[in-house]
């Protein structure tokens, strides 16, 4: 425990443990801020169906970064066929698999979306998914070690 007045050490971030680390974590680092953007998008979406659509890319993306960041070269069973961006975040950070369950289950439901269904999306799915992708990015830059943007003022 810190002495009164003192910062507890903290954890030196994955960048600034090794310069190949660093290298690493550009593509993340984007891949997030694209997440973010599509999430600032999601939000402007008066349609549920789009909404829907882009806040589920954008949990994509945040997925996309941590497999930037922690991929290893693909085996020879991976390359054979293809896999989902869900199932790879599952074995490459399974702290995130219930992340992984969750968004891949809802996979249909943003492909019928995508297609125009008028009743593949309720306003009320389309929300919580914001709020769900919302959480996920955050726990994907903590996962990585990466700081988050400047919290907005509550109003």
């Amino acid at each position: 425990m810190p002495l009164p007045g003192t910062t507890a050490p903290t954890r030196p971030s994955p960048a600034a443990r090794s310069p190949f680390a660093a290298r690493l974590l550009l593509p993340a680092t984007e891949l997030l801020a694209q997440a973010r953007r599509s999430l600032a998008e999601a939000v402007e979406h008066a349609c549920p169906a789009d909404r829907y659509a882009t806040a589920h890319l954008a949990a994509l993306r945040a997925a996309a970064a941590v497999l930037a960041a922690r991929a290893h070269p693909a085996n020879s069973a991976i390359r054979r066929r293809p896999t989902s961006a869900w199932v790879l975040l599952t074995s490459t950070a399974p702290e995130l698999g219930e992340w992984a369950a969750f968004f891949a289950a809802g996979a249909g439901k943003r492909a019928a979306a995508e297609a125009g269904s008028p009743q593949a999306v309720t306003s009320r799915d389309a929300d919580d998914l914001v709020r769900d992708v919302q959480t996920f990015v955050a726990v994907v830059e903590t996962t990585l070690g990466l700081p988050g943007p400047p919290l907005a003022p509550v109003a």
